[in-house]
């Protein structure tokens, strides 16, 4: 047919429509549609058509049609109008809105009247159902602005306008609530209209503008809009009270008293003067101003009335608290001549305590009741006090106190009845009571509201019944509108029993206001807000409230704010709002539990199981909290774990998410037998299939060396007889392939099974065993990209398949970083807060060098899981890259977070890098990651449990040996450096093979196998310094002197600089020293010295070579250079200070000695060696201050417990020098010090032997006493242990003098003892080892000398026995106490000269040995030897003399109180009345200015000398001055003495 043709068709279908031949008009319409389908008009007629022969939904599609093809056209429309209109379906009528309003705006266009009336007939509609009210405004609105455009006149709009909101207004009720787009249209149309009405001023514009302001105080959230009506309609019409009635209102509920509400309050009042409102609002402003004002005046003068004024404010608003309070400071400053204010004030503060409830108050209610005078007789008090025990929970002291008897109508105490009654839960009789104390008082809403409390939890019945709950909670309300706890029981009223959430919303709402510390009306109101929908205004209260909070406050708004951002996916601020609510309450458990949840959404794996375990451990009932816990373990691939807490779930009940849980862990922990039995019981499972492949795919976790699977035969693909075949991990991963292969035959669109197949062929590609061919990592790795892209094909929005992907892709062998790139920012956008996807896509961009964007995504990742290790690794690399200092800081805490073998094996790397630069030791970056942060441990612990899963890793091993050589670990370096060995020997890295063999010579050479050193160092190319200098060390300690000599002088000819050649001439000299040398050895040290980079060390070694060999002029010559070279630090020191005093000992001044320690020490007095060296030097160069010394130890002990552990030996040295023993002491004194010293050092033979003389110490105290010793028989036991506990391993000299010291130290405690026979035992047994030992002959005479003085009655010796005798002392020339002991025998025997010479010989020795000590001792006895003869009265002055010319000297080296003992005594005895006067003042120096050095036993001496010089010259005054002093000092001997000087005199 042709376009002719066409017209023809539709015109004689036309004629068909006005003949009504409807089945023609089909026909016609057919054949045009035949050749144009999309012909308009024949659609239009088919629609008639079809209409007319009843057939509806015919009609509807062809008359959409024609729409579809023409929309602007309105003949379809028309004809869609009128079907709807005549069919009586009821989505017709739903459609019928939709096709007037595009029937409006096509007649806009061209015919208005038509316009006019399709927009009637939308209102109709609209205006018949209450869900169309937002339609019907813009139906409205839009009339309005066609009359406008048609330029209707502005009276004829103002009437449209006002049966708009008219209209909408009457379709508002209380109970509906309508949507924002509604209300603004609402607004609109009143603005308009009230600028269109015409005259203004004018009744129907004040009517409209009345209207509006209505409509407007019905919306909250149009507070400025209403105030600013209400102050235009002011402005238009000022005598108008209704916009001021709007405005108190508004200014009431919001609990507003500013200005400008005072105003309107104050104008209302002008206009209506009985108004309600205005009354209401003034009283409440200056209710609350008054309390301000007062609160203000009061800072800047405290007044008693004023603070009753503010506490009583305070209480009608039921701010019971702060009126307590400001009663309390009403009394403070109350006078107590004003008693009656001061009642008051009690009154108040004991009414307001009871109110605030709570313990602590009610206790300080019944101490303010016993203040307040004749209390007891109030009755309105008692009930008080009565109220205070029941909120202590005292109920029956509330009875007692209640004095019901005498005041029975008395409404306090009807109410203290019903509480009480309410408390035994007998609530009938709680209503009686309550009933009647609000028929006593109707005017009090607590009456009022107590019964409605009640009602309220009497149960459901009673809550219903509208006459209980309600009125008497309304009631209560209305008579105390600052009741706030009213209006939160109207809110559960309205919320729970009259389901009136508006109504409940407002009491809810008005609560919050009047007390913002009601946690439970604000967290209602923002529910309720929350379920309607209205998250602005929910949002709005909790902004506000966390605005005002103090940390560790309103709980109820963090959580509410925490769980809103938590839904609406916002998980950062989920997070802090949640932990905010727990600073306030650490140990609410759902709030763990929601924080969990919010850290889980935010896949922060690790903080997510942290805080389900604090839930659990919290609320152990909670079996969601375990069940997340296990869950998050399952996807960190801790299946074992998972599994245990799976389990203890179900064992308690069958929870499916559990169940489900065990079993997918259980495949993960290769429970592949069982598995298969299930594959052969239903092979068309693809499920089974899956699980099977899992299973076996779970082996790429274990380390390749250790996995070894129990796979069943049919699954492995081997021919075998046997049941079961062990497979490699390699071997296991091809299993799985097969098991995931047979799936996807099974079901092969299943997006899940190509992503577990591409995964499994990765893991086999990663492997890449030895044996496999170089071509199938690539080949594995593709076929695992062409996995993921089919499933990626199925599930584009899974972000686990894209990440996969992309990491597949960037894998060595195919390196697709474009794909990958594009791969891990789809993961991203399918997942924002997707840690691991980030964290791949920064490793690509760290790849490829792009720093900045690397950095950019590691922050990304870190910021969404900070405890995600990979992230951090990744900022530590891009560190290393960049060379920045917290490189080292981030690889530290990598391993904090968890043992990632990269972030070990960089962390390890970083610490031996920068402990092998000596030149960084004083630097603060090396202060902080090394020893602040105590880096060589962590890193050696870390590194051990690299080595123990990777023991592959060569360069492992050689950090691990490094760091336990570092810690002093032999063994352990020895093994690492060992292992280093081995893998290296099989490599081709050349150097680090050197290297490991030297780490492993040294290693050796700690261990002591010197033998096995060498022989590693001489496998080395011996080309560098450190090789040459071991192996010189190795053959030293071997003892193979000449050939470390040789090594040392081939490495000084590959020094590089001169301070290396100054160590090894200073190694060659300690060598050349060793073999006898002494000129060789001085000649290096020299060389040393004259080298343009001298070194400390020569010094110190040259130093050290005088000192030794007791050459004073090279010591002091050395010294003095050593000093030059600057301050010292650390342990140089202490070196330089012992050089020093070593040297002042060699020069014989030995009070300097101590002096320069102590120098030492003020300098540096937080050095702990240098207290201890002042500990060691003092008793033996200058005793007298032996105190101190102790002292000195035990700040060393406190200071160090290295150097503790040898002072604690020179501590109890110096007790013993200064006679500490436990008669003085009994918890402090040398015994005690040394027990503790041997207890830490029992190895010390040192601290034996110190023990050895503590013991004696001890039986030497008890002998003076005269108390039985209590150490006895122990010489020969710790004689034992000193010979047993290391003398063997000292060198022969030392070992003797130490064996002698012993010896004679056991013989003089057995002597003591009187066990001659054992002493002499003793010294025979020690002879039979060492014939010639000169102190064991020296002690076997003393023995034999005893014996035979004790045999022979102390008869006169004879010359041969004391010829033998000298000749035993002589040959210990040394021993300045054999020396004493024969002066002491010579005195015995009457030979006062040669015991003289005897002396003097022990003197001139202690000279030439620079014993201070003992030249003070032999001076002291030499004068005691010559005072014996003169208190004798021996004529002749040759032994005073002497006595004179000895204690001279004494006081020559020091302070001495004996040798001005012996002076004073010289006096006496010499009974010169000339020169009595000076004997007194000598004796009385020593008893009255004695100061604690001074011997007790000088003191009481001279007591008793000067007691009877005294009384020779009657003296009573000085003798009762002696007295006094004696009873003061407890010297009872002096006061017996007098006593017997008084009987004799008499």
């Amino acid at each position: 047919m042709s376009n002719k043709e066409v017209k023809a068709a539709l015109k004689s279908a036309r004629e068909a429509i006005n003949n009504k031949e409807f089945k023609e008009v089909l026909k016609h319409c057919k054949a045009v549609l035949k050749l144009e389908k999309n012909n308009y008009n024949a659609w239009v007629f088919i629609g008639k058509a079809a209409s007319e022969l009843e057939q509806p939904d015919q009609s509807q599609a062809a008359y959409k049609k024609a729409v579809e093809l023409e929309p602007e056209q309105l003949l379809a429309w028309q004809g869609l109008a009128n079907l709807y209109e005549n069919t009586d379906q009821w989505d017709f009528k739903d459609e019928l809105p939709n096709v007037y309003q595009k029937l409006v705006e096509l007649y806009a266009r061209t015919d208005k009247n038509k316009s006019y009336d399709m927009i009637k007939k939308l209102s109709d509609i609209y205006l018949s159902d209450r869900e169309y009210l937002k339609q019907l405004a813009k139906v409205w609105l839009q009339l309005v602005q066609l009359k406008e455009e048609d330029g209707a006149e502005k009276k004829e709009l103002v009437q449209l306008l006002q049966t708009m909101t008219q209209l909408l207004s009457d379709c508002i009720t209380e109970n509906e609530k309508q949507d924002n787009e509604t209300q603004q249209h609402l607004i609109t149309a009143f603005e308009k209209a009230m600028t269109l009405t015409e005259p203004m001023p004018g009744e129907e514009h004040r009517k409209l503008s009345a209207d509006f302001i209505k409509y407007l105080s019905k919306l909250p959230h149009e507070e400025v809009k209403m105030k600013e009506a209400c102050r235009s309609m002011l402005s238009v019409y000022p005598n108008q009270s209704y916009p001021l009635e709007v405005l108190c209102s508004h200014f009431l509920k919001t609990s507003n008293v500013d200005d400008d509400a005072v105003s309107c309050f104050s104008r209302l009042l002008e206009l209506v003067p009985n108004s309600g409102l205005g009354h209401l609002g003034l009283g409440t402003k200056a209710l609350l101003e008054g309390s301000c004002s007062l609160l203000s005046g009061l800072k800047k003068t405290s007044s008693a009335g004023g603070w009753y004024s503010l506490a009583e404010a305070q209480f009608k608003i039921h701010r019971y608290s702060d009126s307590a309070a400001s009663s309390s400071q009403g009394l403070n400053v109350c006078t107590s001549d004003d008693k009656k204010l001061r009642d008051k004030l009690l009154r108040l503060k004991l009414e307001a305590l009871v109110r605030t409830e709570g313990e602590l108050a009610a206790d300080q209610a019944l101490e303010t009741f016993s203040q307040i005078p004749e209390a007891v007789k109030d009755p309105v008090l008692l009930a008080l006090k009565g109220r205070a025990h029941l909120n202590k929970g005292q109920l029956d002291q509330t009875l007692k106190v209640e004095n019901l008897a005498s005041n029975p109508s008395l409404p306090q105490g009807l109410t203290l009845r019903g509480l009480a009654h309410l408390a035994e839960g007998q609530l009938q009789l709680a209503e009686q009571s309550f009933l009647q104390a609000a028929k006593q008082t109707p005017d009090s809403g607590e009456c009022f509201f107590l019964l409605g409390k009640l009602y309220w939890d009497m149960g459901s019945e009673t809550r219903k019944d509208r006459s209980k709950t309600h009125t008497h909670l309304l009631k209560a309300a209305k008579l105390d509108p600052h009741l706030g706890c009213a209006f939160r029981y109207l809110g559960h009223y309205y919320r729970e029993v009259a389901n009136d959430s508006a109504r409940a919303q407002g009491c809810y709402r008005k609560a919050f206001q009047l007390n913002s510390d009601d946690a439970e009306s604000g967290a209602a109101s923002v529910d309720l807000s929350m379920g309607q929908g209205d998250m602005e205004s929910a949002m709005a209260t909790l902004e506000s409230v966390i605005e005002k909070a103090t940390p560790g406050s309103a709980k109820w708004a963090w959580m509410r704010r925490g769980l809103y951002h938590l839904k609406v996916g916002e998980h950062q601020q989920a997070i802090s709002d949640l932990q905010a609510a727990l600073r306030a309450d650490p140990e609410d458990w759902v709030c763990w539990e929601c924080l969990g949840e919010a850290y889980l959404n935010r896949r922060s794996f690790t903080a997510a199981l942290k805080s389900f375990g604090k839930a659990h451990q919290l609320h152990p009932g909670s079996i969601y909290s375990v069940y997340q816990a296990a869950a998050i373990k399952q996807t960190l691939g801790k299946f074992k774990e998972a599994v245990d807490e799976y389990l203890q779930i179900t064992t308690q009940q069958d929870y499916v998410p559990a169940l489900k849980g065990t079993c997918l862990a259980l495949v993960t922990m290769f429970y592949i037998s069982v598995l298969f039995r299930a594959v052969q019981l239903r092979p068309d499972l693809s499920c089974l299939w899956k699980l099977l492949g899992d299973a076996c795919t779970a082996v790429r976790v274990v380390s390749p060396n250790r996995a070894q699977v129990e796979v069943p035969t049919l699954l492995t693909g081997f021919d075998s007889s046997k049941q079961d075949h062990r497979l490699n991990q390699t071997e296991t991963l091809k299993a799985g392939e097969r098991c995931y292969a047979h799936a996807l035959k099974l079901m092969p669109e299943v997006a899940s099974l190509w992503y577990d197949l591409g995964f499994n062929y990765y893991h086999q590609a990663t492997i890449s065993p030895s044996d496999q061919h170089q071509d199938c990592p690539p080949l594995n790795l593709q076929k695992a990209q062409q996995c993921l892209k089919k499933a990626i094909q199925m599930d584009s929005e899974n972000h686990t398949y894209w990440n996969a992907l992309g990491v597949i892709s960037m894998s060595k062998g195919l390196e697709s970083y474009g794909l990958a790139q594009h791969c891990f920012i789809k993961s991203i956008q399918v997942e924002p807060n997707n840690v691991v996807a980030w964290t791949n896509l920064g490793t690509l961009y760290l790849k490829k060098d792009n720093i900045e964007l690397a950095h950019e995504a590691f922050k990304i990742a870190q910021s969404l899981e900070p405890l995600y290790v990979n992230c951090w690794i990744g900022q530590a690399l891009i560190a290393e890259r960049v060379g920045s200092y917290d490189t080292m800081d981030l690889f530290r805490h990598t391993t904090e977070l968890c043992t990632h073998m990269e972030g070990v094996k960089g962390y390890a790397y970083w610490v031996c890098s920068t402990l092998l630069d000596k030149t960084n030791r004083d630097s603060e970056l090396y202060r902080y990651n090394i020893v602040q942060m105590n880096a060589v441990s962590a890193a050696h612990v870390a590194l051990c449990k690299y080595t123990e899963r990777i023991q592959s890793d060569p360069d492992a091993f050689i950090m691990l040996g490094y760091l336990n050589e570092h810690l002093q670990l032999k063994r352990q370096a020895l093994q690492a450096y060992r292992r280093a060995v081995e893998l290296l020997k099989s490599t081709s890295s050349s150097d680090l093979l050197v290297f490991s063999l030297g780490g492993y010579a040294r290693a050796l050479c700690n261990s002591g196998q010197w033998e096995e050193a060498v022989q590693v160092f001489n496998s080395t190319p011996l080309q560098d310094l450190t090789e040459l200098v071991g192996l010189a060390l190795a053959y030293c300690r071997a003892g193979l002197f000449p050939e470390s000599i040789s090594a040392y002088e081939r490495a000084l000819a590959v020094t590089s600089n001169e301070k290396e050649k100054a160590y090894i001439l200073t190694a060659l000299a300690l060598l050349q020293h060793r073999m006898g040398n002494l000129d060789s050895a001085k000649t290096l040290l020299f060389k040393c010295s004259v080298l343009k980079e001298p070194i400390s060390e020569s010094l110190l070694c040259l130093c050290a070579l005088g000192l030794v060999h007791s050459d004073a002029t090279l010591a002091a010559a050395a010294l003095t250079e050593l000093l030059k070279q600057g301050s010292a630090s650390g342990g140089v020191v202490e070196q330089r200070c012992l050089l020093t005093c070593s040297l002042l000992a060699l020069q014989g001044n030995y009070s300097a000695v101590q002096r320069e320690a102590s120098r030492a020490v003020h300098s540096n007095p937080g050095n702990a060696s240098l207290w201890a060296l002042l500990s060691r030097v003092i008793p033996q160069y200058y005793p007298r201050k032996a105190r101190g010394g102790a002292v000195a130890g035990h700040i060393a002990c406190l200071f160090s417990m290295t150097q503790g552990k040898r002072a604690l030996l020179y501590s109890g040295v110096n007790q013993v020098a200064y006679g500490k023993h436990t008669g003085e002491d009994p918890h402090r004194n040398a015994f005690k010090t040394l027990q503790k010293a041997v207890v830490l050092c029992p190895d010390d033979p040192a601290t034996w032997a110190g023990l050895m003389a503590a013991c004696h110490t001890e039986n030497t105290a008890c002998y003076l006493s005269g108390s039985p010793p209590h150490r006895q028989s122990l010489e020969h036991t710790l004689m034992s242990v000193v010979s047993e506990k290391g003398v063997k391993e000292m060198e022969r000299p030392l070992a003797q003098a130490l064996e002698g010291w012993v010896l004679q130290q056991a013989v003089l405690g057995l002597r003591q003892q009187g066990q001659l026979e054992q002493a002499e035992a003793l010294c025979m047994q020690v002879l039979s080892v060492s014939p010639e030992h000169p102190a064991v002959l020296l002690s076997l005479t003393q023995v034999q000398c005893q014996r035979l003085l004790l045999t022979e009655g102390g008869t006169v010796l004879p010359e041969q026995v004391l010829e033998q005798l000298n000749k035993a002392v002589l040959m210990n020339p040394t021993n300045l106490g054999a020396w004493h002991w024969l002066a002491e025998v010579y005195r015995n025997q009457g030979l006062l000269v040669q015991a003289v010479m005897a002396y003097r010989q022990s003197l001139q020795l202690a000279l030439q040995l620079g014993a201070h000590s003992f030249q003070v001792a032999s001076l002291l006895r030499l004068a005691l030897l010559a005072l014996g003869p003169c208190m004798a009265g021996v004529p002749g002055n040759d032994w005073k003399d002497l006595v004179m010319e000895a204690t001279t000297e004494v006081l020559k080296l020091g302070s001495s109180p004996m040798a001005l003992l012996f002076q004073a005594l010289l006096q006496y005895v010499n009974k010169m009345t000339a020169r009595s006067a000076e004997t007194r003042r000598l004796l009385e120096r020593l008893v009255y200015v004695s100061s604690d050095d001074t011997p007790v036993t000088v003191v009481q001496v001279a007591s008793w000398y000067l007691l009877r010089l005294l009384h020779a010259k009657n003296d009573q005054e000085l003798i009762n001055v002696l007295l006094q002093h004696a009873k003061t000092t407890g010297n009872q001997r002096l006061l017996e003495l007098h006593s017997q000087l008084t009987s004799s005199s008499s």
